[in-house]
């Protein structure tokens, strides 16, 4: 048997960066062969791969939509009423912050009729 000559290999080149910004991913390298492929069989691997890990992806804040608005907090006059939602994700990483989950709104029912007059008058009369 003539005796096989050895692969000429070149070196192997840096790695690659990493295929992802953030997160999980995969960088690669790779070489060349360097003699004749006449000259025998190379049975060397040309290129390698491995898991590369950058910081974690941020992840934002997510919120479920606003609920209904609530009735209005007095019967007659001026009061509030608010409507409500929920984080589903809380943000991680340096992701966005979640913004507000409560709103308040003025609200107004009818005028109260009697009381606030009734009262001022009980009062002077007391007097």
């Amino acid at each position: 048997l003539p005796d096989t000559i050895p692969c000429l290999l070149s070196p192997w080149s840096e790695w690659s960066d990493c295929s992802v910004t953030c997160g999980k991913g995969m960088r690669t390298r790779q070489r060349m062969l360097k003699s004749a492929a006449e000259l025998g069989d190379c049975n060397e691997e040309l290129e390698q791969a491995e898991k590369c890990m950058l910081p974690e992806c941020p992840i934002h804040c997510e919120l479920t939509e606003w609920s209904q608005w609530s009735e209005c907090n007095t019967s007659c006059g001026k009061g509030h009423m608010i409507r409500t939602r929920m984080i589903k994700i809380e943000p991680q990483f340096g992701g966005a912050a979640c913004p507000e989950t409560v709103q308040r709104s003025k609200c107004r029912v009818r005028k109260c009729l009697r009381g606030a007059g009734m009262e001022k008058r009980r009062w002077k009369e007391a007097r």
